[in-house]
């Protein structure tokens, strides 16, 4: 699965999702994009501009919180994998050429967000003042089952004090249940866009602009997905403006617990 600005219909946010088998490689160029070599499910070697990195990795994306590999624009990188695995290859275009880096578990940084049924863990992959990048910005979300995340709805398509202009890819990935596979739902919603999608595992909901929220897993599927997101502020920033239709909510969290299911994953909440 690819999906590049061009598929996109914008201007700077890409995902590349690969796959490979035991003892598997894969050969890639970044061209004028920062880019992530992110395993969802496996481990494996990456070798770019003569620097090697072992990545752990993980056995899934509900196991564990991983490392990862920053590729620099204009690179061509070499992944192997003896184990096999599924990885993620977020990027962003770009203009200045940031060295390669690894990007350590142990510093990722974990957050616990909202409380009671909006609860949800967010890792902090490549995120502004945790990860050095131009462009990109990377966070996973774990939501347990029945509850809601990317709640209240927010929004960031206008340059302001309050917002930033991102293009958001959202890739899920939904936890199986006993007989069948499992589900959630997004929404994305504002003039000329009215999205509500049922999500399933590897499924992709694009945000090109709009309130986008709630993300809903469904009671006995714990719901996963990553957020890939680049805009064309020279600032690279996350900043969001809530629904004020549904902003109240927050104040709703004062008088709830965290979900103690949380956090999912490994990882010390911040």
């Amino acid at each position: 699965m690819e999906i590049t600005p061009d598929v996109a219909g914008w201007a700077h946010s890409s995902l590349r999702l690969i796959e490979l088998p035991p003892a598997g490689e894969y050969e890639l160029e970044t061209g004028d994009s920062e880019m992530l070599v992110l395993p969802l499910a496996g481990a494996a070697t990456v070798t770019c501009d003569g620097a090697t990195f072992d990545l752990v990795g993980r056995t899934g994306v509900f196991e564990g919180v991983t490392d990862f590999a920053y590729l620099p624009r204009d690179s061509v990188a070499a992944l192997t994998s003896q184990r096999g695995g599924r990885f993620a290859l977020p990027a962003a275009r770009c203009e200045s050429r940031l060295p390669v880096r690894y990007g350590p578990a142990e510093g990722v940084g974990v957050e616990l967000r909202g409380a009671g049924p909006s609860s949800r863990q967010v890792n902090d992959i490549c995120m502004p003042g945790g990860f050095e990048a131009e462009k990109l910005l990377v966070c996973e979300v774990l939501t347990p089952s029945g509850n809601w995340s990317s709640y209240p709805p927010h929004k960031h398509d206008d340059q302001s004090a309050g917002e930033s202009v991102l293009e958001e890819i959202y890739y899920f990935e939904i936890a199986a249940g006993p007989a069948a596979a499992g589900f959630g739902y997004h929404r994305v919603y504002g003039p000329g866009i009215d999205v509500l999608a049922e999500v399933r595992h590897g499924d992709v909901v694009l945000v090109p602009r709009g309130w986008h929220g709630p993300s809903i897993a469904a009671p006995g599927y714990d719901m996963y997905y990553l957020n890939v997101m680049a805009g064309p502020s020279p600032e690279r920033a996350w900043r969001i403006s809530d629904d004020p239709d549904h902003a109240w909510i927050r104040d709703a969290w004062a008088g709830q617990r965290i979900d103690p299911r949380l956090p999912m994953t490994g990882g010390v909440p911040t």
